[in-house]
Formats: C-alpha cells, structure tokens, sequence
C-alpha cells in the first residue's frame, strides 16, 4: 500500500511541473517601474520554466525579461512593442537624472542584437526608442497565441 501511495505522489509530483513548466505568462500593457521589482519578477519567471508571449507594450523596466527570460522562452506578436530609454532617478530639485550606472547595468542585460539596435539608434538616452514591427519580429519569434496565457502584472 505505501508503494502505490508513493508512486502515486510522484506522479502527481511529476504532472505538476509538467503543467507549470507549460505555462505562459503574457504581457500586455505594462510601462514598466523599479528595475528591482523586474528582475525579482522575471527570474521567477526563468526559473518557473514558463515562456512569454510580448502582446502589446513592454516598456522601460519591463524590458528585463529580455536579459532575463531565455531567448527561446519569448515569443511576440504583431501588437508588440518594447520602449527603451535610460534609468533615471529623481535628483534633488525634483527632476529626473539619468542614472548612468543602473543605465549600463540594463543595457548589459540585454542581448546583443537589441544592444546594436539600441547602439545604432544613439543608446539609451531620456527619449523613448521602440522596438517593434520586422525589426522585433527578426529578433524574436512568432507567437501562436492558442496558449494560455496569464497577466504577467
């Protein structure tokens, strides 16, 4: 009886992860935020085995998952579209100030070919570059959207 019991729990043990490491976290519309939150979000991600589907914008700190997800873990569609610009930080009279070290720390996260595309467009600067159309859809593959799929907010 303990063996069946056993062999029982490792079954379901053993379909759990299958299921999890089938899931798909999709990300929509998200504008980004502190770059810690990201990367403490996107390594759970990494380390879940989930993938990602980039549905929609994908800006500023959100950006991490490309450097943090595997590269064959992220797919996007037609409506991606990911925003770089530089870290900032609000200095002391109020205003934003580019932070040059969390700026680097990014751009070596990400991979090479959107470091060359960041590099041909001026670098990462306060001015919003997208990332979108062919250009995203060279660099990244497809999505085929019939997973399932949860809000990665």
């Amino acid at each position: 009886m303990t063996r069946i019991v056993t062999g029982l729990l490792a079954a379901v043990f053993v379909l759990g992860h299958v299921a999890v490491s089938h899931a798909v976290v999709r990300i929509g519309e998200d504008r980004g935020g502190r770059i810690g939150t990201y990367i403490d979000k996107f390594e759970a991600v990494r380390s879940s085995g989930q993938s990602v589907i980039i549905d929609g914008l994908c800006a500023s700190a959100c950006t991490i998952v490309l450097g943090t997800v595997p590269h064959d873990r992220i797919c996007v569609t037609s409506h991606a579209a990911l925003g770089f610009h530089a870290a900032w930080d609000l200095g002391s009279n109020g205003r934003t100030v580019i932070n040059s070290e969390a700026t680097h720390m990014l751009y070596s996260m990400y991979p090479s070919a959107v470091q060359r595309w960041i590099k041909q467009r001026g670098g990462l600067t306060k001015r919003m570059i997208f990332l979108r159309g062919r250009q995203l859809a060279d660099m990244y593959r497809p999505c085929y959207l019939d997973a399932q799929a949860s809000s990665a907010r």
